[in-house]
């Protein structure tokens, strides 16, 4: 079930749609609805050398709480009169947002846009190999909210994937269409893993029929075979396992992972 749901809210006004979709997500499951704008100074310009005066790195922060303060009252008014069980938060200090996430079932963010300033990619990482919790990451040009009409959940019988559909299951029982999307390569599982034969019929016991599309790829063109299936079908949303490599303490995404959230064009579901 999902009952709390964080959404990261965007310090400028023109990327208010990802808090519009919260909301919807919200709506749609009855939730509680938490809204977090960070003052910190986590926004600070990476271009920012410790030789700055201390003086503009003082105004830049100014201007980031601010911003902040901004960003949370523009969440109450877009929130008024909805009857939605909410709270906002404005963070000056730790804890970090995959931190807080852990304490929701959901959390909502923004595809980063780097060309015009929204790096969300360090966001992402954290929120989805740090918090334990599934992601949905919101295209930065999203205009609509939560659209459940075609879900595409993409399988291979990894436990990425399978850690992703089962977090995805309250959304994938209000769907009108849920498309089981395998991608075919030399990392395929074994035939029945290929036809869908075990998820499909795993998913049918918790009410949920699925279509399978079996698509052929190699592993370099996965992200390309998605998108242009989602594109095809008319999806509203994909459901994807989190895929990572190890850096020392951290993740990086894998190659497939970056490529759907880069170039994607409907919210992404994730989990690691």
């Amino acid at each position: 079930m999902i009952k709390d749901v964080i959404v990261n809210l965007a310090l400028n006004k023109s990327r208010d749609s990802v808090r519009d979709y919260a909301i919807t997500v919200a709506r749609t499951f009855d939730a509680h609805l938490a809204g977090v704008v960070f003052a910190d100074g986590a926004n600070l310009p990476v271009f920012l050398a410790p030789e700055f005066p201390s003086s503009l790195i003082a105004d830049i922060l100014a201007e980031n709480r601010k911003a902040a303060r901004s960003a949370v009252e523009r969440f109450e008014a877009a929130v008024k009169g909805s009857l939605l069980s909410v709270e906002h938060r404005l963070v000056e200090a730790p804890p970090s947002f995959s931190e807080m996430a852990r304490r929701y079932d959901l959390s909502v963010v923004m595809q980063s846009d780097n060309s015009n300033g929204v790096y969300n990619d360090v966001l992402i990482e954290a929120t989805l190999f740090e918090s334990g919790r599934p992601v949905i990451v919101v295209p930065y040009i999203q205009k609509e909210g939560m659209n459940l009409d075609r879900i595409v959940c993409c399988w291979d019988g990894s436990r990425a994937a399978a850690r992703a559909i089962n977090d995805a299951l309250p959304l994938l029982q209000k769907a009108r269409t849920v498309e089981l999307l395998i991608v075919t390569n030399k990392k395929t599982g074994n035939g029945q893993e290929i036809r869908g034969v075990e998820i499909g019929s795993h998913l049918a016991r918790h009410g949920i029929k699925v279509e399978v599309e079996i698509l052929p790829a190699a592993d370099i063109d996965v992200a390309n075979v998605i998108l242009s299936r989602v594109a095809e079908c008319s999806a509203s949303m994909i459901v994807m396992g989190g895929y990572g490599h190890s850096r020392v303490r951290e993740f990086i995404l894998g190659g497939a992972t970056r490529g759907v959230l880069t170039t994607m064009t409907v919210p992404v579901f994730i989990s690691h």
